[in-house]
């Protein structure tokens, strides 16, 4: 009688020793009680064939742990994923295939193009207000750029992706650009010409703009850690052209 009830008590703590263990071990390690699952299955023949010797021996199967560990310890490291912006980069992949726009609302708009100079503003680079946009930014032809709109429809601050011209940022609004029309800014008519001219194409609302753009939040979007390797992609192209 004493023995059962010493070898459920030792049934019992070693329960309780490994639900501790296994608690501890996840807390410490990250390793879940299913990936332990999984390499124990790896390594079931070796770890059964020493479980059948040490139970024949009448030996503590908490001794088990020691085989699981050696088996842990022989696993190899898993690897890291490369981000999708990485690597799209990495493989030349432009913007517009580096990420699912469809999961975005699309709008088709007419855009054109414009400049911050007399032919498009009317206003020299003597005048005071050269340059800068209805919101008060500078007009910026960057990464996330500059664009116009029809403020009923995309209001300042609205973050576009458009195929072809990559990120626009509303901060300007025109006496010609009403309804479903955008204007995108470039630095030169040069540009406007060869880049761009007049285009009707699907755009992508990756977020609606609350009216308000500043210096500091178009900085914040072009130095986004994350959009760097696509803006060294831009700046290299725009080297070349």
């Amino acid at each position: 009688m004493n023995s059962i009830k010493r070898i459920s008590k030792r049934i019992m703590m070693t329960c309780l020793f490994l639900g501790a263990f296994t608690t501890t071990f996840e807390s410490i390690s990250g390793v879940k009680a299913k990936d332990l699952a999984t390499w124990y299955g790896a390594t079931d023949q070796v770890i059964n064939e020493n479980e059948t010797a040490e139970r024949a021996e009448g030996k503590d199967p908490l001794k088990l742990i020691g085989l699981i560990f050696k088996s842990l310890k022989s696993e190899p490291t898993a690897t890291k994923e490369i981000s999708s912006s990485v690597e799209a980069v990495n493989n030349d992949v432009p913007l517009e295939e580096a990420f699912d726009w469809s999961k975005y609302p699309s709008k088709k708009v007419v855009a054109t193009g414009y400049t911050a100079g007399v032919e498009s503003t009317g206003k020299g680079p003597d005048h005071p207000s050269y340059g800068i946009t209805y919101s008060g930014v500078k007009v910026k032809r960057d990464l996330y750029s500059t664009v116009a709109a029809d403020l009923n429809v995309f209001p300042i601050g609205t973050i576009l992706f458009i195929p072809g011209y990559g990120y626009g940022v509303v901060a300007d609004k025109g006496g010609a650009i009403k309804g479903n029309k955008l204007d995108l800014y470039y630095e030169t008519v040069t540009d406007v010409y060869d880049n761009w001219g007049k285009k009707q194409l699907d755009v992508y609302v990756v977020e609606m703009g609350n009216g308000k753009l500043t210096e500091d939040q178009l900085e914040q979007l072009n130095n986004e850690e994350s959009m760097q390797v696509f803006r060294q992609k831009y700046m290299k192209e725009k080297e070349k052209s």
